[in-house]
């Protein structure tokens, strides 16, 4: 049993060696076509990394060719294969307007937004990305608005937007965190008015009243009082938005406090 377990073992490693050879043989020293035929044997076997350098190294040679929209999108799926999604959607794309009239172009055209979309970071990062993906899924509906990913690729949309919803919110709630409440209060209007829908309004509306809040509070006695009126306008606005919520104990305690310094601030100019 032994034995037979170690000639297992050196076949495989026979056949592993003889393998890597012939692929450095043909990758090395072999003809446009040879290498062509193994670069598709390795695709088609799942192996797309050593496909790709073949793929690369042959793209010259046919290009203009016949072969070479089957190379071309055989290329883009490999980078997107092996995880390299930005070079994917590269590919994809070239491979859409290389090939207008391809059978494979509608695919091609999600897979170049999918591959954005697999590329993009997360809300806190740089999120260009982002925009090419929905930019690139929004020109795949609108193309081919009767394809069966239609309903995929609104939903990968709405996951992006949310996204940069997410980023939005993140920037104008560090303006609060950082007790820098102006620029604050303009952030959150600008969230507000460019994401209408969106569902960290109440999250939003809290902190832009908030903002607010702490702003009067903090004020110099001169510009107090016009700052507690517009408190107490952003607080109204919540409460005309969200009746009952998750704040509202906090809210109640902000107004309270607002009419407390109102109060306060007209007994110190009536002396």
């Amino acid at each position: 049993m032994l034995k037979i377990r170690k000639s297992f073992y050196l076949l495989i490693i026979i056949l592993s060696t003889t393998a890597c050879s012939e692929y450095s043989k043909v990758l090395n020293k072999g003809t446009s076509a040879e290498q062509l035929n193994m670069a598709t044997t390795l695709y088609d076997a799942g192996k797309y990394a050593k496909a790709l350098v073949l793929f690369e190294k042959i793209t010259p040679d046919f290009t203009g060719k016949g072969q070479m929209e089957r190379i071309q999108y055989m290329k883009s799926d490999s980078y997107f294969q092996t995880k390299d999604y930005l070079l994917a959607a590269y590919h994809y794309d070239r491979f859409t307007k290389n090939y207008p009239k391809s059978t494979k172009k509608e695919e091609a055209s999600f897979k170049t937004a999918l591959s954005y979309y697999l590329s993009t970071p997360r809300s806190s990062l740089d999120q260009t990305d982002t925009f090419k993906a929905i930019e690139s899924f929004q020109k795949f509906i609108d193309k081919y608005p009767n394809s069966d990913k239609i309903a995929e690729a609104n939903q990968y949309v709405k996951e992006l937007q949310m996204k940069l919803e997410k980023k939005a919110f993140d920037i104008a709630y560090q303006y609060y965190h950082t007790e820098q409440y102006k620029s604050a209060i303009v952030a959150f209007d600008n969230f507000l008015s460019d994401n209408l829908g969106t569902s960290f309004k109440e999250d939003a509306l809290y902190y832009r009243a908030k903002a607010s809040n702490d702003l009067a509070i903090n004020s110099v006695l001169n510009k107090k009082e016009e700052r507690i009126k517009e408190a107490i306008i952003a607080i109204e606005k919540f409460e005309r938005n969200y009746k009952e919520s998750k704040y509202k104990n906090e809210i109640e305690k902000m107004r309270n406090k607002l009419i407390e310094e109102q109060n306060l601030l007209k007994s110190v100019t009536q002396n």
